[in-house]
């Protein structure tokens, strides 16, 4: 696993501005080296603003959408269409304005999906998608992504692996129903850490005053058992991006930016 590298940009706008031109770039290379690129979104404030700012962003043209695989790395367990999914927030920042293959976007499942109100099923059957898409050169039941973003949340959680839940205790499944999740709504779909260690690079978003002690906490040693955050590794590169609120509480000593 990689040692985290971290940019902190001035501001929540220009931290999302300038991810969302990171992540253009690591789409066409990938799209040019290989020809597709496998991206893993993640929901909340700081992911759609993300997607937001990459919609607003000419170079996105840039981009083959019609050779670009997504893939989330949780989802609230609600019906289809419901505005609190990741996928239909995804969809009105980003997604419905560019030509994707319907056939490559790969949400979740919801609730009123092929697998009803049953939350294991259904993450049994994003296990067994994210298997029949992983090739012999991936070495694992799920594709090496390129980038897998994760929003962290004030309790250091990422995707829906929250502190000393059974979820981010997984060691073998690469995804897993949430119940009792101490944010609303309770029942999730998540990625497990071993889902997530498999990306080429994860990016861990991080902004404002309520992300701080998260930040700090993750970044200074802890476990990922109480905080999941400091599990989140990527293969090639574990990488942070904050805003300067939400890199207040870091060491001076933790700052140097990441390499290019």
């Amino acid at each position: 696993m990689s040692t985290p590298q971290l940019v902190v940009h001035r501001d929540k706008e220009l931290m999302a501005q300038a991810a969302a031109a990171r992540l253009i770039t690591k789409i066409v290379d990938a799209q040019a080296s290989r020809g597709y690129a496998s991206i893993v979104l993640t929901g909340g404030r700081n992911g759609n603003g993300l997607l937001a700012a990459l919609a607003g962003q000419p170079a996105r043209d840039a981009v083959d959408w019609g050779r670009l695989d997504l893939w989330w790395g949780d989802e609230r367990f609600l019906p289809e269409g419901d505005p609190e999914r990741n996928v239909t927030q995804a969809r009105e920042a980003l997604l419905d304005a560019v030509p994707l293959d319907p056939k490559r976007v790969h949400a979740m499942p919801a609730s009123d999906g092929l697998y009803g109100n049953d939350v294991e099923a259904a993450a049994a059957g994003y296990a067994e998608e994210l298997a029949r898409s992983a090739g012999p050169e991936n070495h694992g039941p799920v594709p090496t992504f390129d980038v897998l973003m994760l929003g962290v949340g004030p309790d250091t959680h990422v995707a829906s692996l929250f502190p000393e839940l059974p979820a981010v205790r997984e060691t073998e499944r690469t995804v897993v129903g949430v119940h009792g999740a101490p944010k609303p709504p309770p029942t999730r779909v998540t990625l497990t850490l071993p889902a997530i260690r498999s990306a080429r690079e994860v990016w861990l978003l991080a902004a404002g005053e309520d992300k701080a002690e998260a930040a700090a906490i993750a970044l200074s040693g802890a476990g990922e058992i109480q905080a999941p955050a400091a599990g989140a590794q990527g293969r090639a590169r574990t990488l942070w991006l904050l805003d300067a609120a939400a890199a207040s509480q870091l060491p001076r000593a933790l700052y140097p930016p990441a390499s290019a």
